[in-house]
């Protein structure tokens, strides 16, 4: 076997087990608690999940374009691609902001939902287009939002990645309630 072939056999494994360990395959769904994969957005999912838009919106039909299909893909990727990096390397902001490539999106998306409320409305001012959050600021997500916004907010569970636990191995920090001490 050549040492190419193994270190191609290497790098694939470790593909693998990244696409496993990070729930990759979570991210080609519209299930909103992907986007709780990372625990800087429990805020955000918290003001979601108790907002009116809970009932007709999740977080893809806002914030990806639906323009093609193509296009919804691409910008999920690159997207992905840029959280992964920016939260990989603990790069993150205390309170999260959209990134400049999204307003449009989530601006758009506004628009496409609610066609029939804005259409007789001036977006338009001296200075550009308004983003509908100037005015509508709590919506969907209400105005608290960073890591200590929500501590004891109710959350569902993540799927399990990784190997399973081996049997008597504890399920938490040791020293702490329900390590199996």
């Amino acid at each position: 076997m050549s040492v190419a072939a193994a270190l191609g056999g290497v790098a694939a494994g470790l593909a693998l087990l990244a696409f496993q360990v990070s729930n990759a395959r979570s991210y080609l769904s519209d299930a909103p608690e992907t986007c709780i994969n990372c625990h800087v957005m429990n805020g955000w999912y918290a003001g979601w999940a108790h907002s009116s838009h809970r009932a007709v919106a999740v977080c893809n039909d806002c914030h990806v374009p639906h323009d093609c299909p193509v296009l919804t893909y691409a910008f999920k990727a690159y997207d992905g691609a840029r959280h992964s990096f920016v939260f990989t390397m603990r790069l993150e902001p205390q309170v999260l902001q959209l990134n400049p490539a999204a307003v449009p999106v989530v601006r758009d998306n506004c628009v496409r939902c609610h066609e029939h409320q804005v259409m007789e409305t001036s977006m338009v001012t001296q200075g550009g287009i308004r983003d509908c959050w100037e005015c509508h600021r709590e919506t969907p997500h209400g105005l608290a939002q960073s890591l200590s916004s929500s501590p004891a907010a109710r959350r569902p569970a993540l799927p399990a990645a990784g190997a399973p636990r081996p049997a008597g191995r504890p399920g938490s920090v040791p020293g702490t309630k329900g390590a199996g001490e």
